[in-house]
């Protein structure tokens, strides 16, 4: 019956084998993608809340209410 430790040279030549560079890259390509989408989010909800902001006319009022507070001077 083998032992573990006899499996041990091939775990330390897979892990060798590992291209760090490949990783590395894919790493930082994944990082501008998450900022470049963040910062498109965020021009986006400027637009949005501009146009929902500009869009909405208050009705002005002909009637004075006696109970609205806000019609008072």
């Amino acid at each position: 019956m083998k032992d573990i430790f006899d499996y041990l040279p091939l775990i330390k030549n897979l892990v060798m084998d590992i291209n760090w560079n490949i990783i590395a890259i894919v790493a930082i390509l994944v990082i501008i993608l998450v900022v470049l989408t963040i910062r498109k989010n965020q021009r986006e909800k400027k637009k949005l809340e501009k146009l929902l902001n500009n869009d909405f006319k208050k009705a002005e009022k002909k009637r004075v209410d006696a109970d609205d507070a806000a019609n008072e001077k």
